[in-house]
């Protein structure tokens, strides 16, 4: 009984301790520590210290009832996030900051017998190190069209082998590993993110930074032209509307021979050229 008790005490500290971070904290975040060997939890948790973030670990459905406890609006939703072997982190910087530091702590890793595939794993076609031997039979198992060339192992046809969500077959593995392939990702999996009441997901989370300002560039550019083609000024057109204004009045001027202080020297000098090839086509020799 006295074992029980104990049992139940840690458990409504480990609940009581959740819930004030969820106060103190503004961010929270879902995690997902399968597969994450201790050595590298460790070293993440260091760096992350350093930027006051704080990851903690428990039961799913303790978590659960601290999310219940907590008077956070929509913090409950992130329940719905808890995957694999799940875990907290709490945080001060903004989701997509947190994202990012996350990302940059992961590491490369190769796939084990089982583990699922966090994304679509693909084999190119190509040359491979192999002599011709039983490995071209273990292609075929895993669905890999191989042949010989040139005295090595060919891969016929790129082929997605695992699709995201599933198993990584014992064969697979051991091909992908002799490949050089390394598909696993190994670190903090950030599920999903709730800041003041919305609730961001990792496809949202992580967004492509350089194709986002490519993005703003080109629609910066795309106002610009629509601006000038429908004439109307602002303080980033009015520069680019005059010197369009000022190119199609030159050439009407020069067009219609028109003299301005601008253009006299061009149609003087257009003149000129007119006479000359009059005179040589005249056989004119005045």
């Amino acid at each position: 009984m006295a074992y029980k008790a104990k049992a139940a005490e840690e458990k409504k500290q480990d609940v009581l301790e959740l819930v004030t971070l969820m106060k103190e904290y503004p961010i929270i975040g879902a995690v997902n520590m399968a597969n994450l060997p201790a050595a590298q939890l460790q070293r993440i948790r260091s760096q992350l210290r350093a930027r006051s973030v704080v990851i903690k670990m428990t039961k799913r459905r303790l978590i659960k009832i601290a999310f219940e406890q907590s008077n956070k609006a929509g913090l409950k939703d992130l329940s719905k996030h808890l995957e694999g072997m799940p875990a907290l982190i709490f945080a001060k910087e903004n989701p997509f900051g947190l994202f990012k530091t996350i990302q940059k702590n992961k590491s490369r890793a190769p796939a084990k017998p089982g583990q699922i595939a966090p994304n679509d794993i693909t084999v190119e076609a190509g040359p491979t190190p192999f002599a011709p031997g039983p490995v071209i039979g273990e292609f075929g198992k895993v669905g890999i069209k191989a042949g010989i060339d040139a005295g090595k192992v060919v891969i016929k046809e790129t082929k997605i082998v695992v699709k995201k969500g599933e198993p990584v077959n014992p064969i697979l593995a051991s091909l992908l590993m002799r490949l050089g392939i390394e598909p696993m990702e190994i670190g903090l999996d950030l599920v999903a993110v709730w800041e003041n009441g919305t609730i961001f997901t990792k496809d949202v989370l992580g967004v492509d930074e350089k194709k986002v300002l490519e993005d703003v560039k080109l629609s910066w550019q795309e106002a610009i032209n629509l601006a000038v083609y429908a004439g109307y000024p602002t303080k980033d057109s009015v520069n680019v509307m005059l010197q369009k204004a000022s190119r199609e009045s030159r050439a009407i001027s020069l067009s219609q021979a028109i003299m301005t202080t601008e253009t006299r020297g061009d149609i003087l000098a257009i003149a000129e050229s007119q006479g000359k090839s009059l005179k040589t086509k005249s056989n004119w020799e005045g």
